[in-house]
């Protein structure tokens, strides 16, 4: 067929233009016809046509590295290098020098529209702002992406963190403050509701709260006050602001969105918003027509209403009781992070727990990536999985990573009870950045309000705090008191569904244990006293019990048992158990053969794992931190399948471990937790028990308590089930590292930190502001003080007598804290009283109260006729006259009575005298005289002798009356108050000499000074209060800086030097590690000595074994204990409270030859032989070992050594292979 030749098509035939968009390499289609006359332009919105193509590298290099020489140096002596130099004819160029990088542009250009259009009309040259910032010198997220791929996921410690969410905060002076944009807005009134150029607006009207809004009118119409509606949240309830007035302005805060409240409401902000699951949630379909996950069942309510706050982009505080189903509130985030195409961080406090989260999550959405120590897998993934570690070094590095984060997930926030790693979970919420939305997962605490309201309060974002009320599958306890086939059935309810303790079946459970307590044991009277069973007793106790379960069908058990040693005992004595069918047993073995075809042939034949294969095969697993991790995944899977029937667990297997059980049982309830023997905490019972009950499977949850050797306490029972469980607590503690990381960086301080932890979350310093403030104004509202001529001396006067009544008042508690003190205080003594009422009154004592706290005493006073109920007050009452007029009161007219009780604050002076009175008939004949019909009685024989007593007295001793001293006559010999006595004395004296006492203005005078005093203090109070000074760690801090300054790690004026570059790098035993480097004690040892010789800082367990090493490395640990001496006495020596012999018993040496051994190549079966430690533990330790050598690396490339460097690499590849190294089960 011929070629037919058509014309080329010219610009005329289609009316179709490409503009090109920029430099991204998108297009745009314009299709409005040409003018025919005009040719097609090629059309672009960019200044200058098109941009450059790519340029060939291979040229690029060819060109500037083989053809021109320009850039080599002309420095340099070598004889060869010179003849390279004639024959590449180099010309000088002096200009060269002078040569310096392009400064980044100061301006941009930017597309004018048309606003109705769109059509492209001009550009405009715009200055661009912050041109020069970089990871390097800013916090902003307006900064430019790392370009090195290798750094912007786990970040490098030379960058900046990004900017802390609720950081900036504002003073009250720049809220005040108006920009220049800024005008006045009624936020109620006149308000758009379609926005310009728009046909459609919206409708802001709460739908639930129309009616209400009726409602109101018709109450306005009326005159009453609207009722307000009955709401969760402050926020529906729409309370506003009065319309605004200039003085209060709502002004936008500059992190964008929330105002801050104006300065006159008084209403204090809540940040935590609890939300009530008690009402269902009914329109939740409505609200949500198309979620971004579904799922299979229907949601609880409080999961929708968890979901229903994260599509409002909310931060939530779920605490949950176990098995309720808090992961469905994390898938949530994740599958919406998926469709908002952002990124989710998951993290989890235990490396098990993330990597069987790793499993679920991967099959669930597919793109999941995991990030702990030794794993790193599709690190790009949208949901990231890692140890809440690896997130806070990711946030002090200024990782990538940050910048699309929506979600972060922390999972098992109870955790942050822990004493070692909580601190972490703290640093996290501070450090994450405000676009990022948080939600925590928690087993039920008392305290979640508390510690949302905390979160809230330093992140400036309302938490809502969502809790369930109770489990989904209730749960029975029972006490077990069965140990023979005859008696297995013994077993009594102690705790029904419900939550009602049943005492009956208490009394049963000890009926039954008593019967069979030996007729030759009760006649001695001797009760079972030792609390340890024999392992025989233990082993029929467990027999009878599980023969007992499976005949009910109430398998899989966990079985709870606080020793890993108790464990494995109880695990090999049932080898007459048998638990499994057949069909079970061959797939308990084809997948235990499976599991195992990733290890070498010489560890499948370790003693430990044939052991766990024969207990396997019959149903029965163990499972603590002594077996191998591989084991462990292979029982967990085991165990959710419903194979492994009976599982002996630590407590670590109740940590967040999703394997629920239909029945949990506690070997015993008593447990050591590192310093010795004490019962379980509510918290840790609940955590365990919550175990019992799978959710669709069974009614109800069985929790068994076995009484082995006799029935526990019914009170320690009641507490452990009953009681409430552990509150959160701050753990918050300053390391090193942290404060070597917000050195590096200006804008970040140390007491910003310690002032947002939750240790110092009491600290409500927006209030204190507000009381400030107020203060501030009383303060220059009260009148001047007049201090001219005879007052010239009356602050002096004011501070004395202030002294002397503090002296008194500490002696006055000295003397009446004291037995003799309280001796003198009995019936008939003769006191001196100043309070409201009375002025140097004498009275005396008829009773003392038995109350030792707030005692009490009776006393007869006398008093003017007319004063007896106290209702003149004493004319100059705060001016303590009593303190500088000894004069004893005596009355002008008459002499009157009054029965009161004084507090030991009234009593101003214990005098030398006492009166023979008859207390009950005073006391009696004066409340007689107080009821009606007696009033105008005369008063009986008994009180009239005691008031004409006291009134001789009184008038006997006008000057004052003789006190018990102090020192003399109440012995008390201590130097507070012997020196005390004598300031008292002196002050006494010093009183006579001011003039001021005898102004007429006096008394009005000193009332002004005292308030306006009692102002200034109270302000002082409150500015130390919202001041650094106030934070309970900052004399800490300040020790840890001499510290670091003593070793060069910072200067004098806080600047972070290279040893302490080199110790961020470093996660733990920082200040050791850089020593040690700095010191060259590594560079004498090879790879796998050195190995040996860090193992110090990853083991912590005792071991009997004395291990046998090399002499080299016997140096090695001497240099390592001495430098850990001297840092400890340097410790010591700027006040920190750490013992040197608690710190240098911190590295235990125990591990280094099984160490040693393993990284020269010996298999696994003969190190385990070298040592006494459980072969899981050897493993968690070369792995965590691996960890610190990468540190040891990362900080070697930093000092520059790079012999370390390698020596480093190939310590850690000599000890990373084989079963220490095998991947996890959950991530293939």
């Amino acid at each position: 067929m011929e070629r037919i030749d058509l014309p080329s098509v010219g610009p005329t035939d289609l009316p179709i233009s490409l503009l090109e968009m920029g430099c991204s390499g998108r297009f745009e289609l314009i299709t409005h016809p040409q003018p025919n006359d005009q040719p097609l332009p090629p059309q672009s919105s960019l200044p200058h046509g098109l941009p450059p193509t790519s340029v060939s590298l291979e040229t690029e290099v060819e060109k500037r590295f083989l053809r021109d020489p320009a850039w080599l140096p002309i420095h340099d002596t070598d004889a060869a290098f010179h003849r390279f130099l004639k024959l590449a004819e180099r010309d000088v160029h002096i200009d060269s020098l002078l040569h310096c990088a392009l400064s980044p542009l100061h301006s941009g250009i930017s597309v004018v529209r048309d606003p109705t259009t769109g059509m492209l009309l001009d550009f405009t040259e715009v200055l661009l702002g912050d041109t020069g910032i970089s990871a390097k010198n800013s916090m902003s997220l307006e900064r430019p992406p790392n370009p090195n791929p290798s750094e912007s996921l786990r970040g490098s410690n030379t960058n900046y963190p990004f900017l802390p969410g609720g950081m900036e905060e504002l003073t009250l002076e720049q809220i005040k403050k108006k920009s220049e944009r800024e005008e006045d807005i009624d936020f109620e009134n006149g308000l758009l509701t379609v926005p310009p150029g728009l046909k459609v607006g919206m409708d802001f009207i709460d739908k639930d709260s129309q009616p209400e809004a009726e409602e109101k009118e018709k109450c306005h119409r009326s005159g009453n006050a609207p009722k307000l509606p009955r709401t969760n949240s402050l926020e529906d309830l729409g309370i506003k602001d009065s319309p605004s007035t200039p003085g209060t302005t709502s002004t936008e805060k500059k992190d964008g969105g929330t105002t801050k409240p104006a300065e006159g409401q008084e209403e204090k902000k809540r940040w935590a918003i609890p939300i009530n699951i008690t009402s269902p949630c009914g329109d939740f379909y409505k609200r949500i027509p198309n979620p971004a996950f579904k799922y299979p069942f229907e949601l609880d309510v409080f999961q929708k209403q968890a979901v229903l706050r994260l599509e409002a982009h909310e931060s939530v505080f779920v605490a949950a009781h176990t098995s309720a189903g808090k992961t469905v509130v994390a898938e949530y985030a994740i599958a919406l992070s998926q469709k908002h195409m952002t990124r989710t961080i998951y993290t989890s406090p235990i490396k098990a727990l993330s990597n069987q989260k790793f499993r679920d999550f991967k099959t669930t959405f597919g793109d999941v990536g995991l990030l702990t120590g030794d794993v790193q897998l599709s690190p790009e993934a949208s949901c990231l999985i890692m140890t809440t570690e690896i997130l806070r070094s990711m946030l002090y590095n200024g990782s990538e990573v940050i910048r699309d984060l929506e979600w972060v997930i922390f999972d098992e926030v109870h955790y942050i009870n822990d004493a070692e790693r909580g601190v972490v979970w703290e640093e996290v919420l501070i450090m994450l950045p405000d676009h990022v939305s948080i939600i925590l997962l928690s087993a039920t605490v008392p305290n979640a309000v508390e510690f949302s309201e905390w979160v809230g309060r330093i992140k400036k974002k309302h938490i809502y705090v969502i809790s369930t009320a109770k489990r989904p599958v209730p749960l029975e306890h029972y006490l077990y008191t069965g140990n023979s086939t005859k008696t297995q059935k013994e077993m009594f309810l102690l705790l029904d569904p419900s939550g009602n303790f049943q005492t009956k079946g208490y009394y049963a459970a000890i009926d039954a244990k008593k019967e069979r307590t030996s007729k030759h044991a009760q006649s001695f009277g001797t009760k079972n006293s030792s609390q340890n069973t024999t392992p025989n007793q233990d082993r029929a106790v467990w027999l009878s019990l599980l023969h007992f379960l499976s005949q009910r069908q109430q398998t899989p058990v966990v079985a709870f048992t606080f020793s890993r040693t108790r464990c494995d005992d109880n695990a090999r004595s049932l080898t007459s158990m048998d638990l499994t069918s057949s069909a079970e047993k061959s797939e308990i073995h084809s997948f235990f053969q499976k599991s195992l075809r990733r290890l070498r042939g010489g560890d499948r034949q370790l003693p430990q794992i044939l052991l766990i294969r024969d207990l396997l095969k019959r149903g029965i697993g163990v499972h603590h931190s002594g077996i191998l991790p591989i084991m462990k995944e292979v029982i967990e899977m085991l165990f959710s399948r419903g194979l492994v029937k009976v599982l002996f667990a630590t407590e670590t297997f109740a940590m967040g471990v999703n394997m629920p059980a239909r029945t949990v049982v506690f070997d015993s309830i008593r447990k050591h937790d590192g310093t010795g023997f004490r019962n379980l905490l509510p918290g840790e019972y609940i955590q365990m028990a919550g175990r019992a009950g799978r959710r669709g499977l069974d009614a109800t949850g069985t929790v068994i308590i076995l009484c082995k050797s006799g029935v526990h306490d019914m009170g320690d029972l009641n507490v452990m089930m009953l009681g409430k469980p552990t509150v959160l607590q701050s753990q918050f503690r300053l390391t090193y590292t942290m404060i070597l990381n917000l050195l590096r960086v200006e804008a970040l301080r140390v007491t910003d930190m310690m002032r947002r932890s939750f240790s110092e979350s009491h600290r409500d310093t927006q209030a204190h502001e507000q009381q400030i403030g107020q203060l501030k104004q009383t303060l220059s509202s009260l009148p001047p003080l007049d201090t001219e001529g005879q007052l010239s001396d009356l602050l002096p006067y004011y501070y004395t007598v202030t002294e002397l009544r503090l002296t008194a008042e500490a002696l006055q508690c000295a003397v009446l804290g004291s037995v003799n003190g309280l001796k003198a205080l009995s019936v008939g003594r003769v006191v001196v009283v100043n309070n409201k009422q009375h002025f140097n009154a004498l009275g005396v004592i008829l009773q003392v109260s038995s109350d030792s706290v707030n005692r009490t005493f009776t006393a007869l006073i006398i008093c003017e006729k007319g004063n007896e109920e106290g209702g003149g007050d004493s004319p100059n009452g705060s001016a303590f006259p009593h303190l500088y007029n000894t004069a004893l009161f005596t009355p002008e007219g008459p002499c009157s009575h009054t029965v009161q009780k004084l507090k030991l604050q009234d009593i101003s002076a214990i005098t030398v005298k006492t009166l023979k009175v008859i207390p009950d008939r005073i006391i009696d004949n004066y409340n007689k005289r107080q009821q009606l019909r007696f009033r105008l009685d005369p008063p009986g024989q008994a009180i009239s002798t005691a008031t004409q007593e006291l009134l001789r007295l009184a008038e006997a001793n006008p000057g004052g009356a003789m006190a018990l001293d102090p020192v003399n006559d109440f012995q008390l010999k201590s130097v507070d108050v012997v020196e005390g006595t004598m300031r008292l004395r002196v002050l006494q004296d010093s009183l006579k000499d001011f003039s001021c006492i005898h102004s007429p203005t006096f008394s009005e005078q000193f009332l002004r000074v005292q308030e306006r005093i009692c102002v200034q203090e109270e302000l002082d109070k409150l500015l130390f209060l919202i001041s650094d000074q106030s934070l309970s760690l900052l004399p800490e801090y300040h020790q840890r800086i001499k510290v670091l300054q003593s070793l060069q790690y910072v200067d004098s004026s806080g600047a972070v030097q290279l040893k302490g570059r080199v110790a961020c790098q470093i996660s733990s035993h920082e200040l050791l590690l850089t020593e040690l480097l700095f010191e060259n004690a590594l560079s004498p040892l090879a790879p796998e000595e050195s190995a040996a010789l860090l193992s110090c800082l990853v083991f912590q367990q005792k071991t009997q074994v004395e291990p046998h090493i090399s002499n080299t490395l016997k140096e090695g640990i001497e240099r390592v204990l001495a430098v850990a001496q001297r840092i400890g006495e340097l410790q010591r020596d700027c006040g920190i409270t750490q013992t040197v012999e608690e710190f240098v018993s911190q590295f235990k040496f125990g591990l280094t030859e099984v160490v040693y051994c393993w990284a020269r190549g010996m298999p696994f079966a003969e190190i385990a032989q070298l040592t006494d430690v459980q072969e899981g533990t050897v493993v968690r330790c070369i792995q965590r070992l691996d960890e610190v050598l990468k540190e040891v690396r990362q900080a070697a490339r930093i000092v520059g050594d790079s012999v370390l460097g390698s020596k480093m690499e190939k310590a850690s590849l000599a000890i990373r292979r084989d079963i220490v190294f095998t991947a996890s089960l959950y991530t293939h």
